[in-house]
């Protein structure tokens, strides 16, 4: 069970509209955390791959995918919901630039966090934390390789696409390992999981 099916089994809604409510809401928070830069060293970061492992361990792979691909198919259209996309949005062009790659691994984040909030891992705070920081580095597969492709593998591809953002990704997973155990921690405590 899901964090998100311990919270949906106690509301009196049919699942259609649970379902809908949850995917919008984990969209609205991918976008939200795309266009938030937070000062960081060595460069500033956005929350977005917190975002992504969290809708995961939230709602599972099923779901979490779902958001996933209605955000990226938003993106496509040309909507505004990438980070740094200027105001009308850049669509296909954006996707296919150096931060395409990233975009694509966002599904295998997710379906590993998914994949462990569904056997329970998300309710314990190192099991949590082992499984944001594999999400974490699963996505940087993709995205290192879209971007020497894009660059040239003759660059120095994990100097502009993977060290400068490994402290930040372990804060967020950190933050993401105390979070999601916390509040089910609280479900408990109230009895409603």
């Amino acid at each position: 069970m899901t964090l998100f099916q311990a919270i949906a089994d106690r509301r009196d809604m049919p699942k259609y509209a649970i379902d809908t409510v949850a995917i919008v809401t984990a969209v609205t928070l991918l976008i939200l955390t795309a266009k938030t830069s937070v000062p960081f060293y060595p460069v500033p970061m956005t929350l977005q791959t917190l975002a992504v492992i969290g809708i995961g361990l939230a709602l599972g792979p099923v779901r979490g995918v779902a958001a996933l691909v209605v955000y990226l198919g938003l993106g496509a259209a040309g909507y505004p919901v990438f980070s740094g996309t200027p105001e009308k949005g850049i669509g296909l062009a954006y996707m296919a630039g150096p931060t395409g790659g990233y975009l694509v691994g966002y599904v295998p984040a997710i379906l590993i966090s998914g994949w462990a909030a569904l056997r329970g891992w998300d309710r314990n705070i190192l099991a949590t934390l082992a499984t944001a920081l594999l999400a974490g580095a699963v996505l940087y597969i993709p995205g290192l390789l879209w971007l020497g492709v894009l660059i040239g593998f003759d660059k120095p591809v994990l100097e502009y696409g993977l060290y400068p953002f490994i402290l930040g990704d372990v804060v967020k997973a950190a933050l993401a390992a105390l979070a999601v155990p916390a509040v089910w921690r609280l479900l408990t405590v109230k009895g409603d999981a």
